[in-house]
């Protein structure tokens, strides 16, 4: 089912809309391969303001920081480790009432490329699953951050000519592989990057193809959007979030058949619900990041598992640990 503003304000839908806080973590723009993070997160929560007001005093209340604005950080303290399992817990706060969407950089990366270049996603997980112990830690870097800087609209230098050389090289150095069958293919794409790269001389796109935030806010449209209800976002103010590129959203997610009613900004410091939300996107970008580099805690991903997207952005072989089983709506 399809859900519109008019129907909304008109009364067309049963009962009122569902108003979901969100905030991100680990947002170093195009910049996936050399940030400071190797995980993008986006949390969406379902509070109401006095329930989220309540989680915040009660967090202030326990940690006792004379901090003017908490953030995840807090909580990620080893001195503050029972707040933090008190807010994961099961029959916590947030419990039923937050849910989280995670992407592996890298892997968002490869993604994007093979989509591009091939029109064939698919390959992604190959690539990726055989490219670093294939091509070794070096390799895998160079190749990694090529793709970044081809794909991103502020690069260094000619993208195309370093991209398809590292390719080349990388082709040449081990063949009869995998890996090596798929840069055969990207090989024979640079058309495809040049105009890619062409597209750019009348200026920058509207939706870069590597900044995640825009897609994942789609995502956590569409996972609250099983409720029955249509939903209405509020998230922490973004420079990346435009009026033009809140309408990309609004518009991609009804097309999809999301019930996305719209998305209004809000100061993160005046919202207790956004404040909960970016509680819990830090928290997951870190514990995430633990996971997949091998450095875990089982105590901590167990926690987070029920908030975890099923269908965040990364290689399934490598995301076991963390990925939950679909949540009810």
């Amino acid at each position: 089912m399809s859900w519109n503003v008019a129907d909304v304000e008109r009364g067309g839908v049963a009962g009122v809309f569902l108003e979901i806080a969100c905030d991100e973590s680990g947002s170093d723009g195009e910049n996936l391969t050399g940030g400071n993070t190797d995980v993008f997160a986006h949390a969406g929560v379902s509070l109401s303001l006095a329930s989220a007001a309540a989680t915040v005093a009660e967090i202030r209340s326990r940690i006792r920081s004379p901090a003017e604005e908490y953030k995840a950080t807090h909580l990620l303290r080893e001195k503050h480790r029972a707040v933090l399992e008190w807010l994961l817990a099961p029959e916590g706060p947030v419990d039923g009432r937050a849910r989280v969407h995670l992407m592996e950089k890298a892997y968002f990366v490869v993604d994007r490329t093979l989509g591009l270049l091939l029109d064939d996603a698919a390959e992604a997980a190959v690539l990726f699953r055989a490219g670093r112990p294939v091509f070794g830690q070096e390799g895998w870097r160079a190749f990694l951050e090529a793709a970044n800087q081809l794909l991103r609209v502020r690069h260094d230098g000619d993208p195309v000519d370093a991209f398809y050389g590292t390719v080349d090289t990388l082709r040449r150095a081990h063949p009869r592989t995998d890996a090596a069958r798929i840069l055969e293919r990207l090989a024979a794409t640079r058309p495809r990057a040049v105009a890619y790269r062409d597209g750019f001389l009348a200026g920058p796109p509207l939706i870069p193809l590597l900044n995640p935030l825009l897609p994942a806010i789609v995502r956590t449209a569409e996972l609250w959007s099983g409720s029955g209800r249509p939903v209405h976002l509020v998230h922490d103010r973004q420079n990346m979030l435009t009026p033009e590129r809140i309408a990309w959203i609004e518009t991609t997610a009804r097309r999809a058949g999301i019930g996305l009613t719209g998305l209004r900004l809000v100061v993160a410091r005046d919202d207790a619900r956004v404040q909960v939300a970016d509680f819990l996107a830090g928290i997951a970008r870190k514990i995430a990041s633990d996971e997949l580099n091998g450095r875990g805690d089982p105590a901590l991903t167990a926690l987070l598992r029920p908030f975890v997207d099923p269908g965040s952005v990364w290689d399934d072989a490598r995301s076991g640990a963390l990925l939950a089983a679909p949540v009810a709506g």
